[in-house]
């Protein structure tokens, strides 16, 4: 028994086959997966940073190093907005990473979770944008995560999710 399956499509005439594992279902699992600790792991690394766990201000592969240089760079990406408003930016990004990058890693309530990081990671790409210019968001890919995170929500929970094994438990 082969254990690689081909799948064709038909696309305007041609024939095109996709060969890979068992199953199509695995592989979109692991992509599953691999999108939801991606872009959890993202927000749990930036809070990291600004709370200096990754290490000081100016160290080799370090952002902010403290909450006080975060709060400089918030300004900056929210310009349009009052100076006043600053420090509270800062603290709802802080909060609003580290619940949705645990949300996403442990698969717990997904797709509310996917919808509201996508919205959050678009505005950090508009604030960007018009602060630091249009370059910087697709430089650090503050689209393409908004992008994955938008997807997540039209996948049904994998067996990875706590989603999956609370609904398991239900039934």
């Amino acid at each position: 028994m082969n254990p690689f399956f081909i799948k064709q499509y038909s696309l305007r005439g041609g024939t095109y086959e996709f060969k890979g594992a068992q199953s199509t279902e695995t592989w979109t699992e692991i992509v599953r997966l691999f999108v939801r600790f991606a872009l959890g792991a993202s927000f749990l690394s930036a809070v990291a940073d600004r709370f200096g766990l990754l290490g000081p201000y100016g160290a080799k592969n370090v952002s902010w190093g403290d909450f006080a240089h975060f709060v400089e760079y918030t300004g900056a990406v929210m310009s349009l907005f009052p100076r006043s408003l600053t420090v509270s930016f800062a603290w709802a990004a802080t909060v609003a990473e580290t619940l949705f990058g645990i949300l996403l890693i442990a698969g717990f309530k997904t797709q509310m979770t996917s919808v509201l990081s996508g919205l959050l990671l678009l505005s950090f790409a508009m604030g960007m944008a018009t602060g630091l210019g249009i370059k910087t968001p697709f430089d650090y890919s503050v689209f393409s995560a908004a992008a994955a995170a938008f997807l997540l929500p039209f996948w049904e929970p994998d067996r990875f999710t706590l989603d999956k094994l609370l609904n398991r438990l239900r039934n």
